[in-house]
């Protein structure tokens, strides 16, 4: 057999692995492999020639390595030094996982003795080894054992086996590649925070160290509001909502997720009433957080209180072709800010607010110009500018109009649903989720070629969106307890199509995986109103 690497052919033998081929290549800044378009450990042993790309910290699949090894390091310290404390993995924070104990108190002598060990561990350097088992000797397991690591995966129909991570004598599930000992985690933090505590790790800017925390108490309200929400419903697991589905195919989980969806969004519209003088509504999120169904379903709410919403599209405003700025590679760089035409915008806002009628451009994106003729638009006493886009957030893009004639609305998909108490579900790989089947029925686009744009799409975010979602008046969770389990259906498909030979198929199995774990959930029970109908169709609104 043959590995390729960097475009030399290396000889390997059967029961060989990746690391000892390259054991000249691989550091302890190396932490796992790309083999054959899918993610393996380094201790993988190939069993057929094939393409090796070692991964560090700085890519994505590294950086999910690590972070899963520290938390593994975590929970095997907390389980050594206090067995009982039910330890439970939230959410993720800014480069942090948020957790808490339900039978501990936390103190700061505490987290620095679970620090202290975790240290030792680290110190070690002991292995970290994949097992398997059948079904039957997982049961087994368990039944002795009486724990619930890793035992969602014995109801789950798609597996013939049952994967737990040992280390000395301690054992875990855990969703994904593993490093292949302790010793890899080298910069880590645990810090006090509201009622739990934060377990901190790099940026993939600087695995070296840890970057300054950025606290969102907004973003961490939300969050922790849905969580709390959930755990009373019982619903903050796979395994209790698969349970719940499976009662009456979970028509009154359905039932709850969409009454508290319609209890926010009413909530905001109250808000917005109650700031007399709000002539203006901004909306930002990341891709596919069902902004659209959101404003439009915030209308219907704004009206009962006597406003009624007008909307202002910001994709008119766009620059001319030849004005646009270029990013660094020399592309037309759509996404920044300069690539608005902020002086026209913020001159038609202000005439609309003095009572002016103004003729509002459209955006031909073919040729790249503005024409005007077409719309014309006047704003009464009773009507508000709903204005939905990227930079909605930052002030620069209405810099002329007064902060007290805006209300800012920050909205994304924020999953709180968990594997299990110690694996959760990316907020990420919703939108994921949500925007390949979106961008397939609606787009033309298979799943590769989305998969291949969402690292563009990533950076536009970190950059234009996330770093003003605290200054939003509301924020809205368009996440939805049950909808993995109504995407599956047509995801699945879509991500089948996803061969090995492309280098988005490691992305496409891990998802694959990921959805597997969901009972299915009939589309038919979705009420046409739902925010998941606006990229599974049959929606009530018109996009």
């Amino acid at each position: 057999m043959k590995l390729i690497y960097k475009g030399k052919e290396i000889d390997i033998s059967e029961g060989e692995t990746i690391k000892e081929v390259l054991k000249e290549e691989i550091t302890k800044e190396i932490i796992t492999c790309n083999f054959n378009n899918e993610i393996k450990s380094l201790n993988h042993k190939p069993k057929q020639s094939g393409k090796v790309e070692l991964l560090d910290y700085t890519r994505t699949e590294g950086k999910r390595v690590y972070v899963r090894g520290i938390m593994y390091i975590m929970a095997m310290a907390i389980n050594e030094l206090y067995p009982e404390s039910l330890l439970t993995i939230n959410y993720q924070l800014d480069n942090s996982m948020f957790c808490t104990f339900e039978k501990l108190e936390i103190t700061d002598e505490l987290l620095e003795k679970i620090k202290t060990k975790m240290r030792e561990i680290i110190n070690e350097d002991s292995p970290i080894t994949k097992i398997k088992m059948t079904t039957e000797e997982a049961k087994a397991f368990y039944e002795k054992e009486q724990n619930l690591r890793g035992k969602l995966q014995i109801s789950s129909e798609t597996k013939e086996s049952v994967s737990l991570y040992y280390c000395k004598d301690y054992y875990n599930y855990f969703y994904g590649v593993m490093p292949i000992s302790t010793g890899y985690m080298q910069v880590f933090d645990l810090v006090k925070y509201e009622n739990g505590f934060l377990l901190r790790y790099p940026s993939k800017k600087d695995p070296t160290k840890l970057s300054e925390f950025h606290d969102n108490k907004k973003l961490s309200k939300t969050l922790e509001e849905y969580e709390t929400i959930h755990k009373i419903l019982k619903l903050n697991t796979i395994h209790r909502l698969n349970r719940s589905i499976e009662e009456n195919n979970g028509i009154e989980t359905i039932l709850l997720a969409e009454a508290l969806h319609e209890k926010k969004i009413s909530d905001i519209a109250d808000q917005i009433a109650k700031r007399k003088g709000t002539k203006m509504i901004l909306i930002a999120g990341p891709s596919s957080s069902g902004k659209t169904t959101f404003a439009k379903r915030l209308g219907i709410q704004l009206r009962l209180n006597g406003i009624e919403p007008k909307t202002l599209s910001v994709d008119n405003y766009f620059v001319e072709r030849e004005q646009n700025p270029v990013d660094e590679n020399g592309e037309y760089d759509f996404e920044c800010i300069e690539a608005v035409d902020l002086k026209l915008f913020n001159e038609h806002i202000l005439r609309l607010l003095a009572g002016e009628e103004v003729e509002t451009p459209t955006f031909d994106f073919t040729t790249g110009h503005k024409s005007f003729g077409k719309e014309k638009m006047k704003l009464e006493e009773n009507e508000v500018l709903v204005v939905e886009g990227i930079h909605c957030l930052n002030d620069k893009l209405t810099e002329s109009i007064p902060r007290d004639k805006k209300f800012k609305i920050y909205i994304s998909a924020l999953t709180v649903l968990n594997i299990d108490y110690y694996n959760r579900i990316s907020t990420t790989d919703t939108r994921i989720i949500r925007r390949i089947v979106r961008d397939y029925k609606y787009r033309g686009y298979s799943a590769k070629e989305t998969l291949q744009r969402w690292k563009s799409i990533a950076r536009g975010e970190e950059k234009y969106i996330y770093p003003y979602q605290e200054e939003a008046d509301a924020t809205f969770n368009s996440s939805i307890v049950y909808e993995l389990g109504v995407l599956k259906e047509h995801a699945l498909p879509i991500l089948g199509e996803i061969s090995k030979e492309y280098p988005e198929y490691a992305e496409a199995k891990r998802l694959i995986t990921l959805l597997n774990y969901f009972k299915q959930v009939p589309t038919d029970y979705i009420p046409e109103s739902s925010i998941i109908r606006e990229f599974i169709g049959g929606s009530v609104f018109s996009y």
